[in-house]
């Protein structure tokens, strides 16, 4: 396949391109300087993108997005959600302009689409929550859909947190009691299923791109300190977090989120690192 990529510089992007690539697509990355070959310029703040340099490709992935400030205030949050409508629609609109359309788009959400659950767990059939973090990723989701008007198989992957490069060595300890649920995937096996899902013409609309197994907070910190060979760091009680971070802090942090692959087991999706252990594993071998 011929992919178009944003945001192949990330955090993610910098493993999922080589390794789409390694896997004998070609891939060209969109850029906001000045394009050279292999690249297409587009400048989301200012609503340009070279529309003739986005002409004939197979697939478009689209994990570009602005660093997020540690605490939303009102004016952070407004910033967060204008990058995001902005990047969703420019890139989206044009592509369904296309003459030569691409057959998928595969779309960067998030987790926090989902309210806090509990214990119970979440699919990709769970109804959506109704904070800001909620409204930002079902609006995002929707500008991408609207290249599906013009044939375009659209995946919006909600996405969790992600295990790799630095974050694979970052100290922890236990946040508050320690029993809320967090979804994980390592940064290579999200690379592995963004090209499952480029290929997959089954799979449209939410994905959640997320191990199979789910932790508690508490289980998350043991296996990662038996990994690494060291002690947990100190307990972060709830009140602290929430006074530091604010609004963020409940959202992403404290919120408890038992989310499951459905979709992509269904599809027959089969996890390269299905758990916590051998995932870390991986990962640190790779930064070493």
């Amino acid at each position: 396949m011929r992919i178009l990529f944003a945001g192949a510089s990330g955090m993610i992007g910098s493993a999922a391109a080589p390794y789409l690539e390694s896997q004998g697509h070609e891939v060209t990355r969109l850029v906001r300087r000045e394009a050279s070959e292999n690249e297409v310029r587009w400048d989301p703040d200012a609503g340009t993108i070279d529309v003739a340099g986005l002409e004939g490709f197979d697939g478009v992935v689209h994990l570009a997005t602005m660093t997020w400030p540690m605490k939303w205030s009102k004016n952070a949050k407004g910033q967060i959600y204008a990058n995001r409508m902005a990047t969703n629609s420019l890139l989206a609109d044009h592509l369904a302009r296309c003459q030569r359309k691409p057959r998928v788009l595969v779309c960067a959400s998030g987790m926090g689409i989902y309210p806090p659950s509990g214990d119970d767990v979440i699919t990709e059939e769970t109804p959506p929550g109704t904070d800001f973090l909620a409204k930002l990723q079902c609006d995002g989701e929707a500008e991408a859909m609207k290249a599906s008007a013009a044939g375009i198989r659209v995946v919006n992957l909600r996405i969790p947190a992600v295990l790799g490069g630095a974050t694979a060595r970052r100290s922890m300890g236990q946040i508050g009691d320690g029993r809320q649920w967090g979804s994980w995937v390592s940064r290579d096996e999200l690379a592995s299923i963004i090209k499952f899902v480029l290929e997959n013409e089954a799979l449209s609309g939410p994905v959640n791109p997320v191990s199979p197994n789910p932790l508690r907070n508490a289980e998350y910190v043991a296996t990662f300190c038996r990994v690494m060979g060291s002690r947990p760091g100190p307990t972060v009680p709830a009140f602290a977090l929430r006074l530091m971070l604010g609004e963020m802090a409940e959202a992403l942090i404290l919120a408890s989120r038992r989310i499951i692959p459905a979709r992509l087991l269904a599809a027959g999706y089969s996890f390269r690192y299905p758990e916590l252990e051998a995932a870390l594993r991986h990962e640190l071998a790779m930064v070493g």
